[in-house]
């Protein structure tokens, strides 16, 4: 198939989108939100759909906290509003604050949202986040090692399990350095509903690259001894092709419909699934497979 041919072409597109998100991730970094950092989050609308001008609003609560960040918003039903992120606000600040948002009750003002995460908590979100993910990592190389324990020829079974990790690590890379760029120059937050999209993204990517990986093992079992395996994940992709394609695209309408008409709460965490996602896809077709005949190719020249 033409996918294991140009095998190279796809090797080379994926090595500059990880190599650009790597540098935006190192010379940028995330912008963590609030759930890891510690402090406020306010989403605030005013009465008649109209809010102040955001230099008045952003001028007001620096006074109590110089970092803050006001960003406007709009609801899907037209309502204009503001998302405020700054320091802790304990009670006795509340007042404060509530009083500076609507410019010394000059202007009315609904709370829709007013939580508050402690560093301690933020540090801790953090740490637990990490660790999630590396222990999915490692819970899909076990469990790929096992179930492909049985092929030895011409890719080891723990081979597969490699493979599909360097896949995982490319769906989550190029998503984080997205959002690296995001954050640097539209303000783009991660919080914890972004990691729970890498752990999705994970489940769902490792999900399509064992479809292809098990029918790689069924025509192994089925092919005769000198059909070449390069061939033999060819045909592997064919018959998985239009399944992953449609299996994604499905899923990405409903994320795409998401984006547009969830809100700021879930857009972010929609807009990371949509990339991580429709990356996943393209590794498990153009790099995972091809992989397994590189491999070969490699263990060939070896005399392995």
């Amino acid at each position: 198939m033409w996918v294991v041919k140009y095998r190279k072409i796809f090797y080379a597109f994926s090595g500059l989108l990880t190599l650009a998100s790597l540098v935006s991730f190192f010379v940028w970094g995330l912008k963590p939100g609030i759930d890891f950092t510690g402090g406020t989050l306010i989403e605030v609308s005013y009465a008649g759909g109209e809010r102040p001008d955001q230099t008045a609003v952003t001028t007001a609560l620096a006074a109590i906290d110089p970092t803050v960040s006001v960003r406007p918003s709009t609801t899907n039903t037209g309502e204009q509003e503001y998302i405020v992120r700054m320091k802790v606000v304990d009670q006795t600040e509340k007042a404060t604050v509530m009083s500076a948002l609507s410019l010394d009750s000059t202007a009315t003002t609904t709370i829709k949202t007013f939580d508050s995460v402690g560093p301690v908590l933020g540090a801790e979100a953090l740490r637990k986040s990490i660790v999630s993910i590396i222990l999915v990592i490692l819970g899909i190389v076990l469990y790929i090692t096992f179930a492909f324990r049985k092929i030895s020829e011409p890719v080891a079974s723990w081979k597969y399990g490699l493979v599909a990790v360097i896949a995982l690590i490319h769906d989550v890379v190029i998503p984080a350095g997205v959002f690296s760029i995001l954050g640097h120059f539209a303000g783009y937050e991660v919080d914890t509903l972004f990691v729970t999209a890498l752990l999705v993204i994970l489940g769902f990517s490792v999900h399509d690259t064992i479809v292809v990986f098990d029918r790689v093992r069924e025509n192994l079992n089925h092919a005769s001894g000198n059909k070449p395996f390069s061939e033999i994940v060819g045909e592997s992709v064919s018959q998985t092709f239009t399944r992953s394609i449609n299996t994604s695209l499905t899923t990405l309408i409903a994320l795409v419909v998401l984006y547009f008409v969830g809100g700021p709460t879930t857009e972010h965490f929609s807009l990371a699934l949509i990339i991580g996602i429709a990356v996943g896809t393209y590794s498990s077709i153009f790099i995972g497979s091809t992989l397994l005949v590189t491999i070969a190719g490699y263990n060939a020249q070896k005399g392995k």
